[in-house]
């Protein structure tokens, strides 16, 4: 059966997933929105017999130990690279070292679409069979297999895969069992000759892998407390990143349900304007700003003269606008749970927070000397047709952060994003020296603060309310948990305090958080969405309840799988991670927390 219990390789060109015995279960090809070769994740079982489900080409690549009895997995301290170990029940043993290469190679970082497996005998004699099972056209077909004199060639409609090892091409074509007496490397990328002795080259790719991270960990500004949670979390962060165009994944997977049996099955391989502000912001707060300076090239060739009256809520990360939504039939689920879907509909919603995100991540590029490409008079201009928008959409429904499909409300986010979009202007024609400007954007500020002072707060219910002029405690949303950090209301402001106290007694279930109870298009959720918790434990640190925002943080780190991830939503009662995987949102929930609740390195006595 299909779990999260997986680990992330990947190189910011593509990535793969691998569940706990080394099965790699997920990987698309090309990129990261390609056609997903391994897509076993969700192929799931449901109908199927054991038999059938064993000797069906499922599209995943195992490293099978016979008489198996139980594994370990970790990843190499510091890096993306993935350690498992299988042991068999007589105490023989195979280590199986999973990567995917990026290296710095000639100016410029090779990221080849390349999975590289080392496989080392590590004790007695373990007997071991290779089963590589590719499928394309989103498991609907099976390639053409093809012998050479030192490779097999996996041939699809539009994708070839060529495997070159030192390891019997007859026994992995074939699926044959045979005893692993010495090291092993097997490595499966394009369809492209090697020019070095194939474990020599295994060798080499790894530790100029290695090296590459360990270089990008070093260089992490990582808070005292809490370092192995945040580091792992900041290179998941980074291997969601499509370097070739700057774009940040809210995640890798698609169709992984929110809870069960509940159809929230979506695409999140693409780029979340939202998202990536928070993954943009939260690594500048470690000090890894060649991921924002990409994302900038990014989203400014996105927004920068775009014609469009509207901005849309997420694109394609090769810039594609259109991401049509469709059903598959071709793959059964995770787990049997339909439906499949590529695409994401929520491309054509109006989400007014978006102008805010855009100023928001864009904003450092005007004030951080350290960049290469810094914000110019004429990026200001760019940026102040958002604003423009902004001031026009702040009081006009729209479907909200959490992307309501067939309601839309004036939400109370979207107006403070839309006021942040006007606030930070202003603090940008400063920092130019543009005093009219200024002066223009902060009274356009004022403006939507003021009406959202008027219409989104509740005496009542002495708190803030989700949409305008809402009137119940239904109303009542995590969201609303970022007003002090945005900026718009001071944490020790007696109607924050009153909201936090709101959101508490009406989102908070075992420790953990429903993003909202009122029920939207598919019903009431039913687990909890989790970065809201991280919101919640950041408003406890920030109204003065430092320790009990500290304990519930390390609950939270508990829910981690057992490789350091988070997915996008916990079950309640179990814990188990749903939702798509891994969520960026999650990760940057984590370690911007942590860098709230550390102690400073200063203590170190």
């Amino acid at each position: 059966m299909s779990t999260l219990d997986l680990a992330v390789i990947g190189n910011c060109s593509f990535s793969a997933l691998l569940d706990k015995k080394g099965k790699i279960v997920w990987g698309c090809y090309p990129h990261f929105e390609g056609d997903p070769v391994f897509c076993s994740l969700i192929n799931g079982q449901a109908g199927k017999t054991p038999e059938e489900c064993d000797s069906s080409p499922w599209g995943f690549y195992d490293v099978e130990l016979l008489n198996f009895d139980y594994s370990e997995q970790h990843y190499i301290e510091n890096t993306a690279i993935v350690e498992t170990i299988l042991y068999d029940k007589n105490g023989a043993a195979v280590k199986i070292t999973d990567f995917a290469p990026r290296y710095l190679h000639y100016g410029r970082y090779y990221k080849p679409t390349t999975i590289v497996r080392l496989l080392e005998p590590v004790s007695g004699t373990p007997r071991i069979r290779i089963r590589l099972r590719p499928r394309s056209d989103y498991g609907a077909k099976k390639p053409d297999v093809t012998l050479g004199s030192n490779h097999i060639r996996y041939v699809g409609d539009v994708i070839t895969l060529r495997l070159m090892t030192d390891a019997s091409l007859l026994s992995i074509r074939d699926e044959i069992d045979f005893a692993l007496t010495s090291s092993k490397t097997l490595i499966l990328g394009p369809d492209e000759s090697l020019h070095n002795g194939i474990k020599e080259e295994g060798r080499r790719l790894l530790e100029s892998t290695k090296h590459y991270w360990l270089e990008f960990t070093r260089r992490l500004s990582i808070p005292f407390e809490w370092q192995e949670a945040v580091i792992r979390a900041a290179i998941t962060l980074k291997l969601c990143t499509f370097e070739e165009t700057g774009a940040v994944l809210a995640a890798l997977t698609t169709s992984i349900p929110e809870a069960p049996n509940t159809v929230r099955n979506w695409d999140y391989r693409f780029c979340w304007l939202r998202d990536s502000y928070f993954v943009i912001h939260t690594l500048n707060r470690l000090g890894a700003t060649d991921t924002m300076e990409g994302y900038l090239s990014y989203v400014m060739n996105l927004t920068f003269g775009d014609s469009h009256n509207h901005l849309q809520p997420l694109f394609g990360i090769d810039y594609r606008r259109e991401i049509e939504e469709i059903e598959l039939d071709s793959l059964s689920g995770y787990r049997g749970m339909k439906p499949v879907r590529i695409g994401n509909k929520a491309y054509e919603q109006s989400q007014n927070d978006v102008f805010g995100a855009v100023v928001l991540a864009t904003m450092q590029a005007f004030f951080d000397e350290r960049l290469e490409r810094r914000g110019t008079l004429d990026d200001f201009r760019a940026l102040e047709i958002l604003g423009y928008k902004a001031m026009a959409f702040f009081d006009k429904p729209d479907a909200g952060l959490w992307e309501l499909r067939e309601k839309a409300r004036i939400h109370t986010f979207s107006a403070i994003m839309c006021w942040a979009t006007c606030d930070r202007l202003a603090k940008i024609a400063v920092r130019l020296e543009l005093a009219p400007e200024a002066n223009a954007w902060n009274e356009r500020a004022q403006t939507i603060r003021d009406e959202i002072l008027k219409r989104a707060w509740n005496e009542r219910l002495n708190s803030f309310v989700e949409s305008f002029d809402a009137d119940s405690e239904e109303y009542i949303d995590a969201s609303l948990l970022l007003m002090h950090e945005l900026g718009f209301i001071e944490p020790a402001d007696p109607r924050f305090v009153g909201t936090v106290a709101a959101v508490e007694n009406r989102l908070k279930k075992n420790d953990m958080l429903f993003r909202y109870i009122l029920e939207d298009d598919f019903g009431h959720p039913e687990t909890a969405f989790t970065i809201c918790t991280f919101w919640y434990i950041d408003a406890l640190h920030a109204i003065g309840r430092g320790d009990e925002a500290r304990e519930l943080f390390e609950k939270m780190l508990g829910k981690r799988n057992h490789v350091g991830l988070l997915s996008e939503d916990l079950d309640f009662e179990t814990g188990e991670l749903w939702g798509n995987f891994p969520q960026t949102y999650s990760l940057v929930g984590l370690i911007k927390s942590a860098i709230r609740l550390s102690e400073p390195w200063n203590n170190i006595t």
